[in-house]
């Protein structure tokens, strides 16, 4: 398999992270490949380097395990496209650990290709954009100022932006930094469908928060997104004190050992098949609570001012709108990255 990820900061070398976490048995990696991507499958020959992990090319991960490779020497640059490419020699789990719904092409070949500049014989998405077994890719940089952590559901996963094109707000927001000279990693970690209490579309967000958002490497900010709108858009919502007490838990959390919240307003979604007046209260509630100065939270991300309709704050402006009611288009993307006030990642 060949996968494409789109990085934030540039750096002297990477370190690839491969999971098993779902697997209902373990999964033998016989090689992983590092390069810069041309286009399409197709890398940049100079540019291939072999990862290892304990100095080995092959590692075997057990049923739940995830590992780290070691550093490999790397010029990365920033804003720009790795291809990772993961041989296995063997079966897999029926439902391998993955992404759905990545908004990026992976490409698969038979054989041991993952050093072939061109990835011979080639087939794309040959079940959908997704990524597998690939969790991470750390960038080296002493310059790096820490990471921020984007920390949500489908609207951070990027839905309903353009495929193939890195128009997701965390993309949008990575530019913003660059454009700034702020050098500070970028890392997605929203999941579609994604809720803070219910397992399913991943594990539910209190359940996954210490893995993926404050175990991450460097982090020093998180922006909890749009979990709670999955908690409010539903026949059976959750209440505004439920979801308030959630913020409150992530937030002690994230104190606790160091970590600094940006907080999200909720983004509207009136014209769903589940929204009602009463849930509108609540989200209405939750935002009041987000952007008060006794919420906890390090600073705000108004998510909702930013593609709201000021004659309607209950729904989006047009402009902003996908065409679902819910999920903002690739301008709505951007005017949520357009309204974190970068001075709270400094």
């Amino acid at each position: 398999m060949r996968q494409i990820v789109h990085t934030s900061i540039g750096g002297s070398a990477v370190r690839v992270h491969l999971s098993n976490l779902y697997g209902s048995g373990s999964v033998v990696i016989g090689n992983v490949y590092v390069a810069l991507r041309d286009s399409g499958p197709s890398t940049v020959a100079s540019s291939t380097r072999t990862v290892t992990f304990g100095g080995q090319q092959s590692v075997t991960l057990p049923a739940g395990a995830s590992i780290a490779s070691d550093p490999v020497p790397f010029d990365v640059p920033p804003l720009a496209d790795l291809a990772v490419s993961v041989y296995l020699p063997g079966a897999t789990s029926p439902q391998p650990t993955g992404h759905d719904g990545s908004l990026q092409d992976v490409y698969v070949a038979s054989g041991n290709l993952g050093a072939d500049p061109s990835f011979t014989g080639f087939t794309t998405n040959p079940a959908g954009q997704a990524y597998y077994f690939l969790t991470n890719v750390d960038v080296q940089n002493p310059q790096a100022t820490g990471t921020v952590v984007a920390f949500g559901a489908s609207i951070t996963d990027g839905s309903a932006s353009s495929s193939n094109a890195n128009r997701r707000w965390p993309n949008d927001l990575a530019v913003r930094l660059s454009d700034a000279g702020m050098v500070v990693g970028v890392l997605n970690e929203g999941i579609s469908g994604n809720n803070f209490f219910t397992d399913g579309a991943g594990q539910a967000g209190l359940n996954r928060f210490d893995r993926d958002a404050l175990a991450q490497p460097g982090v020093k900010w998180i922006i909890v997104s749009d979990d709670a709108v999955n908690n409010l858009n539903t026949d059976t919502p959750s209440s505004a004190q439920d979801l308030i007490g959630a913020f409150q838990q992530l937030i002690a959390r994230a104190h606790g050992v160091n970590v600094k919240v940006v907080c999200s307003t909720l983004t509207p979604f009136r014209g769903t098949q589940y929204w009602t007046a009463a849930i509108e209260t609540s989200r209405e509630a939750i935002n009041t609570f987000v952007l008060s100065s006794s919420s906890g939270c390090d600073a705000v991300l108004d998510q909702a001012r930013a593609v709201s309709d000021p004659a309607d704050p209950a729904s989006f402006l047009p402009a902003f709108n996908s065409g679902d009611n819910l999920h903002p288009n690739d301008a709505g993307m951007q005017a949520i990255a357009n309204a974190l006030d970068l001075n709270s990642l400094k």
